[in-house]
């Protein structure tokens, strides 16, 4: 603090200011200055701070000011005072500190703020649009090269100029391919639209697949100049694209009178019965038309109606795709009127149409009176029962001609099983037959097996997913041990178990037919697949494929399986499948150091997967 003794400035007639480092500058209270650098002042005295110019240093140097008064009487010198304010009085040391920090803090806020203009001038370019037509949002979907990209023009026009140079190059490429596969890339309507011309030129390619690229009814529209003017394109799948039923009649418009398309692929491309109606219009008239898929649409019975009229008049059509549709018990049964009629139909597809037992019987009544030489039958999904098997298996005691059937996933049972066990004594032109999924047992399946004593026709038996138990399993593996033709066995999902597996095992060793056999989902363990380790020591030349996934194997197993490998020399087997088991490191580095072993002895690939 300022003491209080402090003498007024104007009561003295000279005052003397004296900085710290020795240096004086005289003032005279006239305003005379005795000094280069001189300062008047009036009034009276306060405490401050003096700023001094250095003017050969050219900075700035705060110092502090001593003062010294000096008083006399009738012009004779008395004694001084000298007051010094000490530095931790001082009042200057706040005003000091502010200048301290505001004339660098200032200075700092002035040269980034002059520094961040010049790089946004230079860097940063002005927009070219307004705010309010960048956030417009762009019309139509912009396509991409890329697989799985759907760009618009948001996401910037760099990416989407690269991508359109390379859809440009590859539509160059396109007129010389002789197989197109782009499926799965999402170009859209705009990217079909730009290969189309490039299509049109190409006079080598048969097969085009442009599923699942986003395409609608308005990108169909492209395929108006490609099919007149491409002659050779005999394929043409457009499945996974919404095209819908106006896009179905579009594409039908263009078809109807092409003589090149020969299979037609629209699975999952979300029309109705009004599309299939313009098919079944288009079938009609075009005469090249073999394969038609049409699977996992929304076609009901009107639909099948329609289809059903086209095959009355269609003469070339081969094939035709309808699972995962609606046609039911109706849809079957007008489906059936038109296969009197047909003589060119040799496979039907129906999967998944919830037909049932009456439709079944109507549908086996029409295949009866069929002319044609039908060769596939599938009906699986279908809510089939006993009944519906007895009305299937009369159709197969008659036919000459087919070759597989299907009736997996229905419900037939054991007693279903039966009947179609004794359709297969007589037929002798069946080859495949699946049984997968119908709750069928033991006794079922021994009348199966009992079939294959004199049926050397059946090639491939899928009974998978049947709860047969280890003695449906003994049953089976009692003929196939020196009868029957089997090539293909499935038994996964059978509850066959370690027990069940011993007479699988031992059916091996005599067995010289089957090819491939797969019991994933037994629930063997290491029991199980030590006793089938045992067999793969034993010279066998047929079995070239064994799939072991799911069934709680561990390292005991593997190292039986490992060792079988290693000891049978002459060993066919090219693909082992133990996904999904409870194998370490140590369990896998002993069926691949097998594998290895194999590969040293017989100059043969095992493939295996963990």
């Amino acid at each position: 603090m300022l003491s209080t003794s402090t003498l007024p400035l104007y009561s003295h007639q000279k005052i003397n200011f004296g900085f710290y480092n020795k240096q004086r500058i005289n003032f005279s209270s006239n305003g005379t200055k005795n000094s280069s650098l001189c300062y008047s002042f009036t009034g009276s005295v306060f405490p401050f701070t003096v700023l001094y110019t250095n003017t050969s240093t050219k900075y700035l140097h705060l110092k502090r000011l001593s003062i010294i008064a000096a008083a006399s009487s009738s012009g004779s010198r008395s004694s001084r005072r000298v007051y010094k304010q000490s530095q931790a009085q001082a009042p200057a040391a706040p005003i000091e500190g502010i200048a301290s920090f505001v004339l660098p803090a200032g200075a700092f806020v002035v040269v980034t703020f002059v520094l961040w203009k010049l790089v946004e001038k230079i860097f940063l370019p002005k927009p070219t649009k307004s705010v309010l037509e960048e956030n417009t949002p762009t019309q139509g979907v912009k396509w991409s090269f890329a697989p799985g990209t759907n760009l618009l023009s948001s996401f910037g026009a760099k990416v989407e100029r690269e991508s359109k140079l390379r859809l440009n190059d590859f539509a160059k490429e396109l007129r010389s391919f002789r197989s197109v596969d782009m499926s799965g890339r999402n170009f859209g309507d705009e990217g079909l639209f730009f290969l189309a011309e490039s299509l049109a030129y190409n006079q080598t390619a048969e097969e085009v697949n442009f599923a699942a690229n986003g395409l609608t009814a308005d990108g169909v529209k492209a395929f108006d100049g490609v099919l007149q003017s491409n002659i050779a394109l005999k394929t043409l799948n457009l499945s996974g694209n919404s095209i819908g039923d106006e896009g179905v009649k579009c594409l039908c418009d263009i078809l109807v009178n092409n003589s090149g398309i020969e299979m037609l692929q629209l699975n999952s491309s979300a029309f109705g019965d009004e599309g299939a109606k313009a098919i079944a219009e288009m079938l009609k008239k075009n005469s090249s038309l073999r394969v038609l898929e049409l699977n996992n649409n929304l076609i009901d019975y009107s639909g099948f109606s329609g289809l059903a009229g086209a095959l009355l008049e269609n003469k070339s059509i081969q094939s035709i795709h309808l699972n995962g549709n609606y046609g039911g018990a109706l849809g079957a049964a007008a489906l059936s009127k038109g296969l009197e009629g047909n003589k060119s139909l040799r496979e039907l597809y129906l999967q998944g149409n919830s037909i049932g037992d009456e439709g079944v019987r109507a549908l086996m009544s029409g295949l009866s009176s069929h002319k044609g030489k039908l060769t596939a039958l599938d009906l699986g999904n279908n809510s089939i029962s006993a009944r519906g098997a007895f009305y299937v298996s009369e159709y197969i005691k008659k036919s000459k001609n087919l070759v597989w059937i299907s009736l997996y996933m229905n419900d037939i049972g054991d007693e279903g099983a039966e009947k179609i066990a004794e359709a297969l004594k007589h037929n002798r032109s069946v080859t495949n037959v699946d049984l997968g999924g119908n709750d069928i047992h033991a006794k079922g399946v021994s009348a199966i097996a009992q079939v294959l004593k004199d049926n050397s026709v059946i090639a491939a038996l899928e009974l998978g997913y049947n709860p047969i138990g280890p003695d449906g399993a003994k049953a089976l593996a009692e003929v196939l041990k020196f009868h029957g033709n089997v090539k293909d066995l499935n038994l996964g999902w059978c509850q066959i178990g370690a027990s069940g597996v011993e007479y699988i095992a031992d059916m091996l060793r005599y067995n010289s037919t089957i090819q491939s056999l797969d019991l994933r989902a037994n629930g063997l363990r290491d029991e199980g697949a030590i006793c089938l380790a045992r067999s793969l020591k034993v010279v066998n030349e047929a079995l070239m494929s064994l799939n072991l996934g799911f069934n709680e194997i561990r390292d005991e197993g593997a190292f039986a399986i490992a060792q079988a490998l290693k000891a049978n020399e002459d060993v066919r087997l090219v693909s082992l499948n133990l996904m999904n088991n409870f194998l370490t490191k140590l369990g896998q580095s002993a069926i691949t150091d097998a594998k290895d072993h194999v590969f040293e002895m017989n100059e043969k690939e095992l493939t295996i997967v963990f």
